[in-house]
């Protein structure tokens, strides 16, 4: 298997936590997005929504790190990251994709560049949008964690899922844009209990050889 992501996106984060937990060994290949590397003849090639991560396996190449994700859970069963009943998966899923669908394509690097180039937002202005957005979704997510007796240690009960795997990388995110999660008790106590396994820990940023 091969692993094209880049140690600072938080999408290829989530798809290292997932590799990880699963006991999943890959090659790491660096598409490094502040250098435009994702947008190079050479990667779209392969991908051409030029976005990372992206997974190969076999010559298969599969994009989105939700859909990497399903297949590793699919084609490496154990230990599993979606639980057993069909209401428990779909609970993790959506807890999941409030991160993929809800916080990060409006929080994230493309809108506030966007923003920038559409209404000429500075810097500050960009930063302060995507906290917002962030702070929003979080409020969100910890509703639905402190209203569930399903939340366990961890998001869904006392066993890493796919929802922690996407919400970890977020929180990450958060706190190096300086989002006050002090509201979100139940999101930091999860962020906490995560980052004592050493599967979120080798897949933080810090800890790829393309660390910057």
């Amino acid at each position: 298997m091969k692993l094209y992501n880049f140690s600072r996106s938080s999408a290829s984060y989530r798809a290292r936590i997932v590799a990880n937990l699963k006991g999943i060994t890959y090659d790491y290949v660096s598409i490094n997005l502040m250098r435009g590397e994702s947008r190079q003849p050479s990667y779209q090639a392969l991908n051409p929504q030029g976005r990372v991560p992206s997974l190969e396996d076999n010559g298969l190449l599969i994009p989105q790190s939700m859909a990497i994700c399903e297949y590793l859970e699919e084609t490496h069963p154990k230990p599993p990251i979606l639980p057993a009943d069909p209401f428990g998966r779909a609970r993790v899923r959506a807890l999941a994709l409030m991160v993929a669908c809800e916080i990060h394509p409006i929080a994230g690097g493309r809108a506030q560049s966007y923003l920038g180039t559409l209404l000429n937002a500075n810097a500050d202005q960009r930063a302060q949008w995507g906290r917002h957005w962030m702070t929003e979704g979080f409020r969100e997510i910890e509703a639905m964690l402190t209203n569930s007796g399903d939340t366990g240690r961890f998001c869904h009960g006392d066993m890493p899922t796919m929802a922690d795997a996407f919400l970890i990388p977020q929180v990450y995110n958060a706190e190096r844009a300086g989002v006050d999660l002090a509201p979100f008790p139940t999101i930091r106590r999860i962020y906490q209990e995560c980052n004592k396994l050493a599967a979120f820990v080798k897949a933080a940023p810090e800890s790829q050889p393309d660390a910057a």
